[in-house]
């Protein structure tokens, strides 16, 4: 049967790694999945991923940047997501509805109650099956964030209080939901925090990953 996982957190805190590696631990157990991210996941989203991830900080309002991570959100269900679950594959996103909330939400200030009404709107009912909340200190992830050189990097020059803001939300979200997130401690070495992603992903499916 299908699953739906989640990696969230701050900049730098190692998601994109440790998707790649749960992905491979998921075909040792032979489940096929696939891995995508946000915003981003299909042509239509990463055109505007390069809209939200790049130019000047204060390019765009909350509000503008919580209605394009929607606008990509809907494109990556339609043509990806959705699609491969229904094929019985496995998917696991680095970043999902999660991060808007904590991004645009606690970050930049926009209204909960608002950001709730748009993601009734676009996802109806639908979230994930497991979502990881990866949590770093805010001057270690920004430091292996600013390491990437990847040119990404319009949300990693925010300012360090949004940046506190962030994390905290993060973790109100994991402690609101407990029975869907888990908190990985991101600051220890990668085979580490492999290992409690598996153990995660294996206690709250009841499958066996090595």
């Amino acid at each position: 049967m299908s699953k739906f996982i989640t990696f969230e957190g701050g900049e730098g805190t190692g998601k994109s790694t440790q998707v790649k590696l749960l992905a491979e631990a998921l075909t040792k157990a032979d489940i096929d999945s696939v891995s995508t991210r946000e915003p981003g996941g299909a042509p239509g989203a990463e055109d505007i991923r390069n809209l939200l991830v790049n130019g000047d900080v204060d390019r765009w309002s909350p509000m503008s940047e919580a209605l394009l991570n929607y606008a990509a959100r809907a494109e990556h269900l339609e043509h990806t997501v959705v699609p491969a679950l229904e094929s019985g594959k496995w998917v696991i996103s680095d970043r999902f509805v999660d991060s808007t909330t904590a991004y645009q939400g606690y970050g930049h200030g926009l209204d909960l109650d608002i950001l709730a009404e748009l993601n009734q709107v676009v996802l109806g009912g639908f979230k994930p099956d497991l979502t990881l909340v990866f949590d770093l200190d805010l001057k270690v992830g920004l430091d292996r964030a600013s390491s990437r050189g990847d040119g990404e990097d319009r949300y990693e020059r925010m300012g360090h209080d949004f940046h506190e803001r962030l994390r905290q939300g993060f973790l109100d979200i994991a402690a609101g939901d407990p029975e869907r997130c888990v908190v990985i401690d991101a600051s220890v070495d990668i085979d580490t925090i492999a290992t409690a992603v598996r153990k995660a992903v294996s206690d709250h499916f009841g499958v066996s990953l090595s």
